[in-house]
């Protein structure tokens, strides 16, 4: 019942078909080919299909690797794309990881290839964050007072348990006898002695953090409220034992143990031209390594940036000026401060000048929508991954899956 190329399984128009042209023909891949060198073993799936596979399944929102393992058994479009292979998913698991940052290197191919169909204008760019949960539940942290709290209760507890433990033998060994087999301790003793193992470890890493932030100084780039570096973590610095880089950010719905992912969005088509993951909850620092990375990518920069309050700085207004961009950032929560910089005042004015008509109304129907569609029309709210690295890896491959679709709309 089956036509007798997998291909014809799916229209000719189909997404699979352009996924797949746009991987095998445009694509530069050699970082990963390269590593294919020397055959050995069971001949591998071949890491143009692989990676058209990734690509794919983000593109139609299907992130986990056993989900896209059923794919490639149950849909016909998933058939389409593999050739009727069917790849476990410990190998789309081991494939993703083993060539994650190959994968976020396909970024940057994809938005040229977009700039060369004439989708990208760079005539107004905006610019936000959204907060995205890490694989780690929020209840696995730990401050830094708690953990020394812990440490020093659990020692005590777990040295009045060898010391029940030792009592009990020197009665046994009276009533049984020396040479008779004792009783091994318990193991919600070694549970114990393993969560103190892991409470110690991430004490000795605040600790380590701590010394590292005191022996670099102060970054003079940032403009943040933090208390001068002494060398000693503060009682309520938090640690994740889960996924220790990722940090409680605030959000809409409350606070959240996660990352903050970042897109910078061209107004004409809805292409990420930028993107970035950072685990801190400020925005203030990330306008302009955003701006240098569109920089990079496409060889000029933007005419125009919109952006929220969380923007809204000195430096990046100085950075606007000095790229010679102009800015439109609101500047809502400076409004309650009257002593304000002549920069903010500045953009406070050309804000009211421009009333309902100013260029910053483009912001909101700009990137808020990019948001809406990863997160509600593909379903991913939150990160499979766990480690700064490969946080970043996974938001790039979904990033470069968006302006794939986006490419393919024009295409068609």
């Amino acid at each position: 019942m089956f036509p007798a190329c997998p291909l014809d399984l799916v229209p000719k128009d189909h997404l699979a078909h352009f996924v797949r042209h746009v991987v095998s023909e445009e694509l530069d891949l050699h970082q990963i080919l390269d590593s294919y060198r020397e055959e050995r073993g069971y001949p591998p799936y071949h890491p143009v299909m692989m990676t058209a596979l990734l690509l794919y399944a983000n593109a139609v929102g299907i992130y986990s690797s056993r989900r896209i393992a059923r794919a490639c058994r149950e849909r016909v479009d998933f058939m389409a794309m593999t050739g009727m292979q069917k790849p476990d998913f410990r190998t789309i698991s081991l494939f993703r990881q083993r060539h994650l940052e190959a994968l976020k290197g396909l970024f940057g191919q994809v938005l040229k290839l977009c700039h060369k169909a004439g989708i990208v204008k760079l005539g107004h760019v905006a610019l936000d964050g959204t907060k995205m949960r890490a694989n780690a539940s929020p209840r696995k942290s730990m401050s830094y007072g708690g953990m020394k709290r812990a440490e020093r209760d659990l020692k005590s507890e777990i040295d009045r348990w060898f010391e029940e433990a030792e009592r009990i033998d020197r009665e046994e060994d009276e009533l049984y006898g020396k040479d008779n087999s004792g009783d091994e301790l318990p193991e919600w003793v070694a549970d114990k002695q393993k969560r103190l193992e892991k409470i110690r470890q991430a004490k000795a890493e605040l600790e380590a953090e701590a010394k590292a932030e005191l022996e670099q100084g102060r970054d003079p780039v940032k403009n943040t409220h933090k208390a001068k570096p002494t060398g000693i973590p503060r009682e309520k610095t938090q640690r994740n034992f889960t996924d220790p880089e990722s940090r409680l950010l605030k959000s809409s719905p409350g606070f959240i143990q996660g990352y903050n992912a970042q897109a910078a969005v061209d107004a004409d088509s809805q292409v990420i031209v930028a993107q970035s993951v950072v685990n801190t909850g400020s925005d203030a620092h990330q306008m302009v390594p955003l701006l240098r990375q569109i920089r990079w990518h496409l060889r000029r920069q933007a005419k125009e940036i919109s952006a929220d309050s969380g923007y809204c700085s000195e430096l990046n207004l100085k950075a606007l000026k000095k790229h010679r961009i102009r800015g439109y950032i609101s500047t809502d929560r400076q409004n309650k401060d009257r002593h304000v910089g002549v920069w903010v005042q500045q953009m406070r004015k050309r804000l009211r000048q421009g009333g309902w008509r100013s260029r910053y109304r483009l912001r909101k129907q700009t990137v808020e929508p990019v948001f809406g569609l990863i997160k509600h029309a593909r379903g991913f709210r939150q990160f499979l991954l766990r480690g700064q690295r490969k946080v970043a890896g996974e938001w790039s491959l979904l990033c470069t899956a968006h302006n794939l679709l986006k490419l393919a709309k024009v295409m068609a």
